[in-house]
């Protein structure tokens, strides 16, 4: 049997809008006549129906997160992010879109369907019709780690400096003596593998070395797609030398990791790498991994103080809302120096 507050404020002898305030924390009850409520709705189990209490107050407390891997750096975005949102009271509803736009486009419109008050979206697409159902009814979304081609007006975000983070694997390449240096980088038709690659291509000009076609190698940010970039690399060599690689996601990089396996090489004997957001948090792995990082708990703390003062915002009325600009956060990488980054003649 479902008991509702009509039900329980019956058994217990008090009105139903007594039985909603010990039940919701609100207003002032005696503590005799709370503490017999409570021991009511203890004993009959009883659960406040939370969507009518949401059509009632227009809000769910609750926030999408539609990320295209909830593995590795997306799971620590979550977690950082979940830590601000419980705070504040707010649950979360996590979508794994599998790099899939389609389903990506799914969940966007399953997300406004559970009246989610905010939204945060690692896209992977271009294409934005689904969102206009969030846009046209003042639904915030903030955007984090791409950043599609949408109306400036929406555009909240919170990035890596993904120019730098090349920028920053390419200088410690020629400080450790590099010269020939290639690259393993997303599809530029998303904004990230956009700017890894313009990073990568000014950072070479800066030291004076015109950047080597034949040692660019374009993928989708897969494990699959960085083995097939670096085994092509490893098969070219002879044609196209090179000392060093610059690995440009996690992914990637385990792919590239077992493609040079695979050939019996070495690191950094045979080949030197610098990956992407590679950590090793037990301190197996051998030789150390000199990685680009990005400040992970920072950027899931912000993105989700940035979509709590939209939600805020969201909920004044219209004649109240003071004037919000969309905030574009950008935040610097860092460099875990290990030493697979040496350069060994």
């Amino acid at each position: 049997m479902a008991y509702d507050l009509k039900t329980i404020a019956k058994m217990t002898g008090y009105s139903v809008s007594t039985v909603s305030r010990v039940v919701n924390g609100k207003g002032r009850v005696s503590q005799k006549t709370r503490d017999k409520i409570l021991e009511i709705v203890d004993e009959y189990n009883y659960v406040p129906n939370q969507i009518a209490r949401s059509l009632k107050s227009n809000a769910t407390n609750t926030v999408g997160i539609i990320v295209p891997d909830i593995r590795e750096y997306f799971y620590k975005v979550i977690r950082s992010a979940d830590a601000i949102f419980s705070k504040h009271g707010y649950s979360i509803l996590l979508a794994d879109s599998n790099e899939d736009p389609e389903k990506e486009e799914m969940y966007i419109k399953l997300m406004y369907e559970k009246r989610v008050d905010g939204l945060i979206l690692a896209t992977v697409s271009n294409e934005f019709k689904a969102l206009d159902i969030f846009f046209n009814n003042s639904v915030p979304v903030v955007f984090i780690d791409n950043l599609p081609e949408v109306d400036g007006a929406y555009e909240d975000c919170v990035l890596l400096d993904n120019a730098k983070a090349s920028s920053m694997a390419i200088d410690q390449f020629v400080k450790e003596g590099h010269r020939r240096i290639a690259i393993i980088s997303g599809t530029e038709t998303e904004m990230t593998g956009h700017e890894r690659m313009d990073g990568y291509l000014r950072s070479m000009r800066l030291h004076g070395f015109e950047p080597d076609e034949r040692l660019v190698k374009i993928g989708r940010y897969e494990e699959e797609e960085g083995y097939r970039c670096m085994a092509e690399l490893l098969e070219n060599r002879q044609e196209a030398g090179f000392t060093a690689v610059y690995v440009s996601s996690y992914k990637m990089s385990c792919g590239a990791f077992k493609a040079i396996k695979e050939k019996e090489l070495r690191i950094p004997d045979d080949v030197a790498v610098i990956a992407f957001d590679f950590t090793d948090d037990t301190g197996l792995i051998t030789p150390t991994i000199t990685s680009v990082v990005q400040p992970i708990e920072r950027i899931g703390r912000i993105v989700a103080e940035r979509l709590i003062d939209r939600m805020k915002m969201a909920k004044q009325a219209e004649d109240e809302r003071e004037e919000d600009f969309p905030q574009k956060i950008i935040l610097a990488p860092g460099m875990l120096l290990g030493e697979s980054s040496r350069y060994v003649k």
